[in-house]
C-alpha cells in the first residue's frame, strides 16, 4: 500500500506501534544512501571543469577520504548489527542487510566513474599543464636510472616481504594501508607461493617525483613529472625474491571498522578509555577490500577468505587504489591551477583588546568565516591571556587542530595566574590522539581539564571571558558554528558570535558548571542545549508556525544545516508542510526527508551547496508573525546531535546581524544556481538550471568578493 493509499483509506502497513502516516517508511531516505548522494555531489565537482584543475584533483581526495570513513565508521556498524541480528529499522524501514546490499550496489558505479574521470579527464588535463602522471613502462631510460637509484638506495632497505604458506601465518593487514599481493614461482619445482608486501606510504610520498627528462638532453626541467611509489616497487619487485620469478603483482587495500567502541566505565578515567580503545582503529574487523580487476582469482578468493569476507564486501577498483592520497598534488606550486587566494577582512568594528570589549558591549558582533577572518576570535582570547583585569577563562574543544593558537592563548593565560578550564573532548573522532596531547599539555600547565561527559559528547563550541570592570564582573562570551580550529576556519563556512548579554553570560556559566561539575539546569534562559532542550525548542517553535499560518497564513520556516535525520523534526516538518508552511531547507550532507510528495511534503523545498568551502554553518529561521527569531549554533537534526551529545543553539537578536541574515546571507545561499543542487522526491538530486537572462548567483563566490559587506547593508548585484 502506498503513502496516497494509505491516506485515502486511514490505513498503515508499518506495524510500529503508535505509528502514524507521516512516519510511513517511504517519507523517509535512507540516511546512507544520503549519504552517498552528497559524497556523488562531492565528485561532481572533480568533474566540473569549471573548477581550477587541482581543485578538480582536491575533490577526488576528499571524495576518497570519505568513502574510508563511510567504511570504517557507517558499514561497519551496519555489518555489527546485522552479525548480531538487530531488528530494529531506521525510519526508512530498511534491516541492515538490505542497507549493505543497497550500499555494495549504488557505491560500485559510482567508483568506476572515479577511476574513469581519473585516467580519462583528469589525467591528461594535467599532463597538458605539464604536470604528468607516469606509467612506469612508459619512463624514460633516464627516468628509470634515476628511479632505480632512489629504489636501492632509500626504499629497498625498508622494505619487508611476508611470505604466506604451511610455516607462515597469513600476515595482519593494518588499516587504510597499500599491499601488493605477489605471486612468486620455484623455477625448480614449478611451485607458486604467495606474499603480501606492504608500501611504505608512511615514509615515502606517494607520489614519487622524477627528474622530467631523466639524463635525456631534451626534457623539459620545468615539467613536473610524478609516478606511483607502488609502481616504482613493482617494478624491482625481483630485487626481493632473488631465485624465484614473480609471476603476479597486484595492488589491494583493507579498510576496517574504526568505530572505537569506549568502555568508560571500566577504565580509570575517560583518557585511558581512550587510549585503550584507539588502538581498535588499526586492528578492527576488516569491512572492505579493493582490488586490482586484473588479481587473479586464486588471489582475491584467498584474501576474501583469510579476512573472512563476503564477496559483497570486495570492490575492483583500476589502480590508483587509495585516491585520498592525491591531496598531494595540493603541494604542487601551480597557483594557476587552484582557486584564486584572497585575505579574510576584519570587521571594522573589530579593534583589539580594550575596542573589541568595548565594540562587543556595545552590540553583539557576528563573523562569517572564511570569509571573515578567525583571528579576532584568537586576538580575543590572546589579550583575555595578558588582561590584568581578565579573572577566568572557560572553554570547550573539540577540534583544535595540530598549532593551535586558542591553546597557546589559553596556556599564557596560565602562565599570567588566569584561571582556565577546558573541556577537551577526547571522543571526537580522528581526533582523540590530538586531544589527548592537548589535555596533558593544558594540565601540566595547571588548568582545569574535563575530557568529557560520561555517554555524551560536548560537540558545543563556547568560550566565556569573566572579567572585572568599573561597573563590575562581566562576561563576555564567543559561540561558534564550527570548531576553534584556525586551519579549518580557513575552509569551512561558519559563523562565530560574540555577545556580552548578561543572561546568555549566566546560561554560559551555567552550562560549564554542569560540564565541569554536578549541574542540572533546564531550561537556560535564552540558550538551547541538547540532549534536553534542543529538539523541544525546535518542535515547539515549528508548532507555533503552524498555528501562527493556520490563523493569518503567513508561516514560514528557513533552515540551513549539515544534516536532516532526526524522525521527530522531519514528521514536525511535514506536518507544517500539510498546514501550509512554505519551509526552505538547505542542507549540504545527508537529508532523509522526502520533498515534493502531494499532500505532505510540497511545500518544503530541500537544496544542497556543495563547492570551494565546506557549507558548516547552522541557521534555524522562523518568521514568527513577523517578530522573526533566529537560532544559530552546533547542532544538526539528528539523533546523535539531539540526544547523545552537549550542543547549543543561541539566538540572534542584534537587528543589524537579523537584517543581513534575512535579506542577505540566507536568500543569497536559497538563490544559488551555480553550486546549488535541488533535492527530488525519489532522493536523487539535480543542478538548479538557470533561465535564459538569469542572473548569475554563485553564493561563496559573492562572499569572497565581498567579504564583510553584508554587516553593512550591501547586497549583491
Amino acid at each position: 500500500m502506498t503513502v496516497q493509499e494509505e491516506r485515502d483509506t486511514g490505513e498503515t502497513t508499518d506495524q510500529r506501534p503508535g505509528c502514524t502516516l507521516l512516519e510511513h517508511p517511504s517519507l523517509y531516505i535512507n540516511r546512507e544512501l544520503s549519504w552517498i548522494e552528497f559524497n556523488r555531489r562531492v565528485l561532481d565537482e572533480a568533474a566540473d571543469t569549471g573548477n581550477p584543475l587541482l581543485e578538480r584533483v582536491k575533490f577526488l581526495s576528499i571524495f576518497s577520504n570519505n568513502l574510508d570513513e563511510f567504511f570504517m565508521i557507517r558499514v561497519s556498524g551496519l555489518r555489527r548489527q546485522a552479525a548480531r541480528g538487530v531488528r530494529e529499522a531506521p525510519p526508512d524501514g530498511m534491516a541492515p542487510s538490505r542497507q549493505l546490499a543497497a550500499i555494495h550496489r549504488t557505491l560500485e558505479p559510482l567508483i568506476h566513474r572515479l577511476t574513469l574521470l581519473w585516467h580519462r579527464d583528469i589525467v591528461p588535463a594535467l599532463a597538458d599543464c605539464r604536470i604528468r602522471v607516469l606509467r612506469y613502462d612508459t619512463l624514460s631510460s633516464g627516468q628509470k636510472a634515476a628511479l632505480g637509484d632512489f629504489f636501492r638506495t632509500a626504499i629497498y632497505p625498508v622494505l619487508t616481504p611476508l611470505a604466506f604458506d604451511t610455516s607462515h601465518p597469513f600476515p595482519f593487514i593494518s588499516n587504510l594501508s597499500l599491499n601488493l599481493a605477489v605471486t612468486v614461482r620455484d623455477p625448480g619445482t614449478g611451485k607458486e607461493h604467495f606474499a603480501r608486501l606492504k608500501v611504505p606510504t608512511n615514509l615515502f610520498p606517494r607520489l614519487v617525483r622524477v627528474p622530467a627528462g631523466g639524463t635525456e638532453p631534451d626534457g623539459d626541467p620545468d615539467e613536473v613529472c610524478l609516478v606511483f611509489l607502488e609502481d616504482v616497487i613493482a617494478a624491482h619487485i625481483g630485487m626481493l625474491f632473488p631465485g624465484y620469478d614473480v609471476s603476479d603483482v597486484h595492488p589491494f587495500r583493507v579498510t576496517r571498522d574504526a568505530d572505537l567502541e569506549i568502555v568508560e566505565d571500566e577504565a580509570g578515567d575517560l583518557l585511558t578509555a581512550v587510549e585503550e580503545s584507539m588502538e581498535q582503529r588499526r586492528t578492527g574487523s576488516p569491512v572492505r577490500v579493493e582490488v586490482s580487476p586484473g588479481m587473479p582469482a586464486s588471489q582475491s578468493t584467498m584474501i576474501r577468505k583469510k579476512l573472512g569476507l563476503p564477496v559483497s564486501s570486495f570492490y575492483a577498483v583500476d589502480p590508483p587504489l587509495g585516491m585520498a592520497d592525491l591531496s598531494f598534488f595540493s603541494s604542487i606550486d601551480r597557483p594557476d591551477l587552484k582557486d584564486i587566494p584572497f585575505i579574510p577582512t576584519v570587521p571594522a568594528v573589530m579593534g583589539d583588546g580594550d575596542r573589541l570589549y568595548a565594540a562587543i558591549r556595545k552590540n553583539d558582533l557576528l563573523l562569517f568565516h572564511p570569509y571573515e577572518s578567525f583571528m579576532p576570535v584568537i586576538d580575543f582570547l590572546r589579550h583575555a591571556a595578558r588582561d590584568p583585569e581578565v579573572l577566568a577563562i572557560k572553554i570547550t574543544l573539540y577540534r583544535a587542530g595540530k598549532d593551535s593558537p586558542i591553546v597557546d592563548a589559553l596556556l599564557e593565560a596560565r602562565e599570567n595566574r588566569k584561571a582556565v578550564a577546558a573541556l577537551v573532548e577526547l571522543k571526537a573522532r580522528f581526533d582523540e590522539e590530538n586531544n589527548i596531547t592537548w589535555a596533558r599539555e593544558l594540565e601540566r600547565a595547571g588548568v582545569h581539564v574535563v575530557y568529557g561527559l560520561p555517554g555524551l559528547k560536548v560537540h558545543a563550541k563556547i568560550c566565556m571571558v569573566i572579567r572585572r570592570e568599573k561597573d563590575g564582573i562581566r562576561t563576555y562570551v564567543h559561540m561558534s558554528t564550527g570548531n576553534y580550529n584556525a586551519q579549518t576556519s580557513r575552509v569551512y563556512t561558519d559563523f562565530g558570535y560574540f555577545s556580552a548579554d548578561p543572561q546568555i553570560g549566566a546560561d554560559a556559566a551555567d552550562l560549564f558548571n554542569s560540564l565541569t561539575g554536578y549541574a542540572r539546569i533546564t531550561p537556560f534562559r535564552k540558550l538551547l542545549v541538547a540532549p534536553s532542550g534542543i529538539r523541544s525548542g525546535i518542535l515547539s517553535r515549528i508548532e507555533r508556525e503552524i498555528g501562527r499560518h493556520r490563523e493569518y497564513g503567513d508561516g514560514r520556516i528557513i533552515f540551513k544545516m549539515n544534516a536532516l535525520v532526526d524522525r521527530e523534526c522531519i514528521t514536525a516538518l511535514y506536518r507544517a508542510s500539510q498546514a501550509g508552511v512554505k519551509i526552505d531547507l538547505q542542507v549540504r550532507g545527508i537529508c532523509c526527508l522526502r520533498p515534493g510528495v502531494e499532500g505532505i511534503s510540497e511545500n518544503i523545498t530541500v537544496t544542497s551547496i556543495v563547492g570551494r568551502f565546506l557549507e558548516h554553518a547552522r541557521i534555524f529561521y522562523f518568521r514568527n508573525g513577523g517578530e522573526e527569531e533566529f537560532l544559530i549554533g552546533s547542532a544538526d537534526l539528528m539523533p546523535r546531535n539531539l540526544d547523545r551529545r552537549v550542543e547549543i543553539l543561541f539566538p540572534v537578536s542584534d537587528p543589524v546581524i537579523c537584517a543581513g541574515l534575512r535579506d542577505l546571507i540566507i536568500p543569497l545561499h536559497l538563490r544559488d544556481n551555480v553550486k546549488n543542487r535541488i533535492l527530488r522526491a525519489d532522493g536523487t538530486y539535480r543542478r538548479v538550471v538557470r533561465e535564459p537572462g538569469e542572473p548569475v548567483v554563485h553564493a561563496q563566490e559573492w562572499c569572497v568578493q565581498h567579504r564583510g559587506a553584508w554587516q553593512y547593508g550591501e547586497t549583491p548585484h
